[in-house]
């Protein structure tokens, strides 16, 4: 095979450590599932009806993606910067239409994330009915901890979900209160993707979200699966 010819040698992909091995999980792909929990929907002015409404997705690059226990700076353009506390579900084998029954078998593994968003642009791109881009996609902030394999986890259907600033409990709620399920996520999100390995999706934020600010510690944690923590350092 002819080696390709680059003009620069391309970046090594971006990738998380997995539980109990020298190995590493490459992440192709980040979907995120927005206002995935009753409480955070209202709190956000756009409360859910499960009856009439379905679930709704965006992006992040996987360059965004930035290890646990790192610190990144403050990010520029912004004077609202939230902390977004998610189970992410690491996706391991291919699927295309997947039935809810079969969701458990594209299951890598779990793990705590933050998801990271500038609030302010955010919320002035959807009042504007504009992309979320500059609000969500943006660098170090898709924040996510080592991948813990699915084992006897099986599927995730309750379980408290925490986050702390500075030790500060902000918030606080469990997943038995997604509203789309992780079967239910994975069934529909692959009607509309080939889902692949290297997949990650996180599910949604409960409510509490909030700003912080330059030397603010973030910590939050997944009940049966782990924590993640992060560290607000100066804007560049």
């Amino acid at each position: 095979m002819t080696q390709a010819n680059y003009l620069w040698s391309p970046a090594a992909p971006a990738s998380l450590p997995v539980q109990g091995t020298d190995a590493r999980f490459p992440v192709t792909r980040i979907f995120c599932v927005g206002r995935n929990y009753h409480a955070h929907a209202v709190e956000m002015g756009r409360p859910v009806d499960k009856a009439t409404a379905q679930p709704f997705y965006f992006t992040k690059s996987a360059t965004t993606l930035v290890e646990s226990g790192a610190t990144v700076p403050y990010p520029t353009g912004t004077s609202n910067y939230h902390f977004e506390m998610e189970l992410v579900v690491a996706i391991g084998q291919s699927g295309f239409r997947v039935s809810e029954a079969d969701a458990l078998g594209l299951i890598y593994g779990y793990a705590a994330g933050l998801d990271m968003t500038r609030r302010d642009l955010q919320l002035v791109a959807r009042d504007q009915g504009r992309p979320w881009d500059l609000g969500k996609d943006f660098e170090k902030s898709a924040v996510c901890a080592e991948i813990i394999p699915v084992g006897n986890l099986g599927v995730l259907t309750q379980g408290a979900i925490a986050l702390q600033v500075n030790g500060e409990t902000k918030q606080s709620s469990d997943l038995d209160k997604l509203i789309w399920n992780i079967p239910e996520l994975l069934a529909d999100l692959s009607k509309y993707y080939h889902l692949q390995p290297g997949d990650l999706i996180y599910t949604g934020t409960p409510e509490g979200v909030g700003a912080v600010k330059v030397g603010d510690v973030i910590t939050g944690q997944v009940e049966g699966v782990n924590s993640v923590a992060l560290t607000i350092g100066a804007a560049e």
